[in-house]
């Protein structure tokens, strides 16, 4: 015998027993009423659907028949009808005390869907009748009162709601009618609302009338919150503020505002004014001067977010309209006040902080993950974009959020995801309330099964598999809600949302006159320049032009801090062209607000960082992360880049990647640098490791490219010794390599094949190298060999030794002391190093005559060498107490004392000067001054290449590059150039001085 368990009753005695009372169950099974029982399993609880059904029938038998035999033809009924009772005991209820209201359900029903209509349900209901706007003079007035009127309004509103309700719930029953959107229902619902707004006004002015009042005041209702938004729940406040036309009128005014609350609360919901000018301590109706007084002096950020969904719904249209039109301003300016968008994020923390931590994890609403997430963040991007934006001006929620995703104001993907899951939070809220027509927001406790499998099937989950729906409702909740707290923090804490809010708002819609005296006051030289660039930028009707309209003003406000806003302009616009087909760079800049910021720091300080970043975009994703972008290690670079080109065979490619993979380590670099993230000494070792890296790679593919070319194995090892800033690990941004070649013969080879053969590799690398290129110069540069210009370009260890022992003069001593073993087989580099330790640390250290010797080459140096026209006072390589004179003062104390005190043994100006001072060769002060002196004249030199995009050993003349450097350098923006100047001029002095004493021991 078939039972009834198989359509989903959990009581399956009862439930037969039930079925066959109604008449759709035999021996044989439902039978021809099997479309019911069938329907009745789709239900979210078809047991409470059954058990409804029952008491329908028990309270009106005489129509049972007609019900019963409607049930089985007409599939909207079936749908409508289960639907509900599967859901909501509250219908039940009321199905039982209006037993004939199930008819508006049928399909051939014809029921009030417009406002209008429902409306005039409502006033109906109470024998309003009249062609007026209730509420107003002349309008139309209830006939009943009191007690009577309130029980005609209920029954008719809840038959309003019952009709949402049915063609919510029917395609859950019935799949093939047709669903209708959570949109569509919470336009419904706030249509009731509203209807039932204005019913209640009726009833109120009948009651004022009967008290004696004869004049009906001009009173306006305007609807705030969800009604406002027309996004209701089925159960929800109703949240209002009152207007009245004039002063005398507001005592009767509020007569008929506290009237209609008190019939509104008693027949449908609670009427909220609480939203009113100071809250519920304030007035409850204020003329419409009387609340733009208090909004232009006393109200709070909150108040105007309240504004958002103002709509007058009710009473005096004309009022209600200038209400709307008045206050609309003030809200599209509230960004602009101090602290907005702090006060909004704080509210929005004070609301989740007053969750009970025990519901915080079910609390569909208030809690973490819920509906006031997506709210928050949708509402603080509207009222910082809506002011330039009328596309944003939507009081929906779902609206607004498809705007700011159109307008490019948010990512597509993330707009589309919120509306997702805004729409899925809201239909569980609706099930929970349908239930008992409660107001409620809270999820069933995660391990109620009962309760959860019903809510499952009720917003359309069913047992999948392994899972029930219970386990899938759970799991679905979790990924909402875990979504919606991952965006809502992306983009409610989007730093871009402070520095927009902080451009005036007539900044964002400015005329061509007006924007120009804007630019100009924010420091453009060239206004009508600017505003081409950002003419250039904002063209057209696409998403991109969009994204960039919203960006600019924000950045024309970051780059006028910068030392050169207009050449930071143009360099914004070069970028922006060059990346225009990048996917992801608007995005990151609209979405990432520390990488705008750190943008326009840049372009408006450097010439070098916009010519590398159009050819290395990837970088600009680190402008995010500053871990990623200043904390690299060095090592684990130059690993990446030579293990990336190790996959090339071909030279020229192989060298194209690693030039490739360099110019991204020197664009990080740069811009870690210029944004003061990366210590000076961390500059110079990471630039240093990168052209390691690059000279590395280049041997590599030579060595091997060269072996295949000559039929064999190579017959030599080849080894890269750094010299000079290379050797030291000093190198600044357009730093040669000073380099010698060892090479020495293997597998039985003779030396002059090894030569040759070393020969060729080191031909390749300097040709592989030295092609042109965008990118800073790789020029290496093997100048201090032996013999210079004249002699070999590689030698074996013995031959170089041959070479300083018989010929070597004191400055190639002096040379070698800076000599260490970069690239190639590591062995050989560094038997080479110990090899010329001899000739480097002289056993007795210099004769007198030598050191005469390294003094007259130094004051040769300083006299031949120096430029034509420049500053000694200011010259950074060759000037008094710069970078030749601290570096040749440690190689004379090396080549002096480095014998006998292992310590000064290193490559490193900076560590040999610490040692000498710690071996006593130099006060500890004067140690100290030439490495301050040192360091400054290093990150000038890089601070003039990285402001020029070229190298330069001067310090700028011109008051703008200057400027630049300054701020290169850390200095805060607006410093006097001249203290810049004066504050390298006195490290100098004082390093100068020390440089005579100790050097020239005078």
């Amino acid at each position: 015998m078939p039972s009834p368990a198989r359509y989903g009753f959990s009581d399956s005695s009862r439930a037969e027993d039930q079925l066959r009372r109604a008449g759709w169950w035999s021996d044989a099974g439902p039978g021809a009423a099997e479309p019911i029982v069938a329907a009745l399993s789709r239900t979210p609880d078809p047991d409470l659907a059954l058990h409804s059904l029952e008491r329908i029938r028990e309270a009106a038998e005489a129509s049972w028949p007609e019900l019963s035999r409607s049930l089985a033809d007409d599939i909207g009924l079936r749908g409508r009808l289960l639907g509900v009772l599967g859901d909501s005991t509250a219908f039940a209820d009321h199905l039982v005390a209006n037993p004939d209201d199930w008819r508006r359900l049928r399909s051939d029903a014809v029921h009030p869907t417009a406002l209008a209509e429902r409306t005039a349900t409502l006033l109906s209901a109470v024998g309003a009748r009249g062609d007026g706007v209730p509420g107003t003079p002349g309008g139309p007035v209830a006939e009943l009162h009191g007690s009577d009127a309130v029980r005609a309004l209920r029954a008719a509103y809840r038959g309003l709601l019952l009709d949402v309700a049915g063609h919510d719930m029917a395609s859950l029953v019935e799949p093939t009618l047709p669903a209708v959107s959570y949109e569509k229902v919470a336009e419904a619902l706030s249509d009731v609302a509203v209807a039932a707004l204005r019913a209640a006004l009726s009833v109120g002015v009948a009651e004022l009338k009967r008290s004696g009042v004869d004049e009906v005041p001009r009173l306006a209702v305007i609807a705030m919150g969800k009604c406002g938004g027309r996004e209701l729940n089925y159960v929800s406040d109703v949240d209002v503020v009152f207007v009245a036309e004039a002063e005398s009128e507001i005592p009767t005014a509020t007569r008929l505002a506290s009237l209609m609350m008190r019939v509104a609360g008693a027949a449908f919901f609670e009427v909220d004014a609480a939203l009113r000018p100071e809250g519920k301590t304030g007035a409850l109706v204020r003329t419409l001067d009387g609340h733009l007084s208090y909004y232009r002096r006393w109200a709070r950020t909150w108040e105007f977010q309240a504004l958002l969904k103002a709509r007058p719904v009710a009473g005096d249209e004309d009022l209600g309209a200038r209400y709307l039109q008045a206050v609309q301003p003030l809200v599209w300016t509230a960004a602009e006040r101090e602290g907005f968008v702090a006060d909004v994020r704080s509210m929005r923390r004070r609301v989740e902080d007053h969750v009970p931590s025990e519901l915080a994890e079910r609390e569909l609403k208030l809690g973490r993950g819920g509906l006031r997430d997506v709210e928050f963040a949708v509402q603080l991007l509207q009222m910082v974009h809506g002011r330039s934006d009328e596309a944003l001006r939507s009081s929906s929620t779902m609206d607004a959020l498809r705007a700011l995703g159109e307008g490019g104001y948010v990512a597509r993907a993330d707009a589309a995801d919120l509306v997702d899951s805004y729409r899925f939070l809201r239909t569980v809220e609706h099930r929970l309330q349908l239930r008992q027509l409660r107001r409620t927001h809270l999820f069933p406790p995660f391990d109620d099964s009962d309760a959860l499998n019903v809510l499952a099937r009720a917003v359309g989950l069913r047992s999948t598999g392994r899972n029930t729906a219970a386990q899938a409702l759970v799991a679905e909740f979790r990924r909402h809600s875990n979504r919606v707290r991952r965006l809502h923090e992306k983009l409610f804490y989007r730093p871009l949302l402070e520095a927009v809010a902080k451009v005036p708002t007539e900044a964002l819609r400015l005329t061509t006159e007006a924007a120009v005296e804007r630019l100009a006051a924010l420091g453009y030289t060239s206004p009508e320049g600017a505003l081409r660039h950002i003419g250039a930028l904002t063209s057209g009707m696409s998403r991109r032009a969009s994204i960039q309209g919203t960006l600019l003003p924000m950045l024309l406000d970051l780059l006028a801090n910068t030392p050169d806003p207009d050449g930071g302009l143009l360099a914004y616009r070069k970028v922006s062209e060059a990346l225009a087909e990048t996917p992801w760079y608007l995005r990151l800049l609209r979405d990432e607000g520390v990488v705008a910021e750190r943008l326009a720091q840049l372009l408006g300080t450097s010439k070098l960082v916009p010519e590398l970043l159009v050819r290395a975009p990837e970088v600009l994703r680190l402008l995010s992360d500053t871990q990623a972008l200043a904390e690299r290690d060095p090592g684990e670079a130059a690993v990446s880049l030579r293990s990336t080109v190790s996959r090339y065979s071909e030279p020229q490619r192989a060298v194209s990647a690693a030039r490739s993979l360099r110019r991204h380590e020197l664009l990080r670099i740069a811009c870690g640098d210029l944004l003061g993230l990366m210590k000076p000494t961390a500059v110079f070792r990471a630039l240093s490791s990168i052209w390691v890296a690059v000279l590395e790679s280049a041997l590599d593919v030579s060595m091997r490219d060269v072996a295949r070319a000559s039929g064999g194995q190579a017959p030599a090892r080849i080894a890269v010794i750094g010299m000079g800033r290379l050797g030291g690990a000093e190198l600044g941004y357009g730093s040669d390599a000073d380099v010698l070649f060892v090479c020495e013969p293997v597998g039985g080879a003779d030396e002059p094949t090894a030569v040759r053969f070393a020969t060729s590799v080191v031909e390749q690398v300097r040709r592989l190298l030295g092609a042109p290129s965008q990118d800073p110069p790789l020029e290496v540069d093997i100048d201090l060999r032996p013999e210079g210009r004249q002699g070999a370009l590689v030698r074996t260890i013995d031959s170089y030794l041959a070479y300083y022992r018989r010929w070597g003069e004191v400055w190639e001593s002096q040379a070698l002391l800076r000599a260490r073993a970069v690239a190639g087989d590591p062995e050989l580099g560094e038997r080479f190093c110990r090899a010329i330790d001899p000739i480097r640390f002289p056993d007795g250290g210099l004769d007198e005559a030598k050191v005469r010797e390294i003094r007259r080459i130094k004051a040769r140096v300083d006299s031949e060498r120096l430029p034509r026209g420049a500053d000694p006072a200011t010259h950074t390589k060759l000037g008094r107490g710069g970078l030749a004179d601290v570096e040749w003062t440690l190689q004379l104390l090396q080549l002096r004392h480095a014998h006998e005190v292992p310590q000064l043994r290193t490559t490193s100006t900076v560590d040999g000067l610490r040692a000498a001072a710690e071996a006593g060769l130099l006060a500890v002060g004067d140690a100290d001054e030439l490495i301050e002196a040192w360091t400054l004249a290093m990150r000038m030199r890089n601070a003039v290449m990285l402001v020029r995009g070229k190298p330069g050993d001067q310090l700028p003349k011109q008051a703008r590059e200057l400027a630049a450097v300054a701020v290169a350098l850390g200095y805060p923006a607006g410093v006097d150039t001249g203290a810049v100047v004066d504050d390298y001029l006195r490290v100098t002095r004082r390093a100068r001085v020390v440089v005579e004493r100790v050097f020239y021991d005078s």
